[in-house]
C-alpha cells in the first residue's frame, strides 16, 4: 500500500549485521582464545559466551558442559600431532618422538595441560593418537597389560611436565631469572643442617644442575622408554 501524503516518511532502519551461526568449531575457537590470553582458570561457558557475544544457554545446544569443552579443546590441540606407522625396528625412537610431540603441542597451548589432567581423552584425534601409541608399544613386543599401563603413564608424565611449566610460566623466565633461581636454590640446599639432610647437602650441586626443562624432560623420556624396553617379550 502506498504511503498517505500526510504521513511522515519513516527513515529506513539500518540492516542488522548477520550473525555467524554458533557451532562447536566457533565455540572451541573462542575457548582457546581465552585459554591462550587469560589461562585455563578463565575458561568458562559464561566467558566463552561473552567472547561470542551471546548467552551461555546458547552454547549448551552444541556443548554439553565445561567437561566436554575441555575434551574439545584437547582434541583441537591434538590435531597438530603427527602419527607415524609403527615400526618394530624403530619403536623406541618413535615412542620418544611421540612424547616430544605431545609436549610441544601442550607448550603451544599453555594451559591445555590443566584441561587434560584427570581426563581420559575421548576426542577422535586424541583417540587416534592413543591408538597409534598402542601400535608402537605392541610393535616393541610389549605385553598387552604393559602397553595398556604405558599409554596411560606416558601422557600423564608429559601432561605433568607441561602443567608445571604453565604454573611456573617458564616461557616468561629470562636466562638471568633462571640463573638466579637455580643459584638461590643451590645455596638453600647447601645451607641445610647436614646432620638432618646429609644427602641434600652433599648433592646440592647435582640437584641444581641440568635444571632446564628440556634436559630434565629428556631424562624422563629415556627412563620410561628404557624401562618399557626391559619388559618386552623375548
Amino acid at each position: 500500500m502506498n504511503q498517505s501524503p500526510w504521513q511522515p516518511i519513516s527513515p529506513e532502519k539500518p540492516a542488522r549485521p548477520v550473525r555467524e551461526p554458533l557451532s562447536r568449531e566457533r565455540i572451541v575457537d573462542a575457548a582457546l582464545s581465552v585459554l591462550l590470553e587469560q589461562g585455563y582458570e578463565a575458561v568458562s561457558m559464561r566467558k566463552v559466551a561473552q567472547v561470542l557475544n551471546t548467552g551461555p544457554a546458547s552454547l549448551y545446544a552444541h556443548v554439553a558442559n565445561k567437561k566436554e569443552l575441555d575434551q574439545l579443546m584437547l582434541d583441537r590441540a591434538a590435531q597438530g600431532l603427527e602419527l607415524e606407522e609403527p615400526d618394530p625396528e624403530r619403536w623406541q625412537e618413535q615412542l620418544k618422538d611421540s612424547m616430544r610431540q605431545m609436549l610441544k603441542m601442550m607448550r603451544a597451548y599453555p594451559g591445555v595441560a590443566r584441561a587434560a589432567i584427570g581426563q581420559v581423552p575421548l576426542g577422535e584425534r586424541a583417540l587416534q593418537s592413543s591408538e597409534n601409541m598402542l601400535g608402537i608399544l605392541k610393535a616393541g613386543k610389549l605385553p598387552d597389560q604393559v602397553a595398556a599401563f604405558a599409554v596411560d603413564l606416558i601422557p600423564l608424565f608429559v601432561t605433568a611436565t607441561a602443567f608445571e611449566e604453565s604454573v611456573q610460566r617458564a616461557d616468561e623466565w629470562s636466562e638471568q631469572d633462571v640463573t638466579e633461581f637455580v643459584g638461590g636454590l643451590r645455596r638453600f640446599f647447601e645451607g641445610l643442617p647436614p646432620e638432618k639432610f646429609p644427602m641434600m647437602v652433599a648433592l646440592a650441586g647435582a640437584l641444581t644442575s641440568g635444571a632446564g626443562g628440556d634436559e630434565r624432560f629428556e631424562f624422563g623420556v629415556q627412563v620410561i622408554v628404557a624401562g618399557l624396553a626391559s619388559l618386552a617379550e623375548k
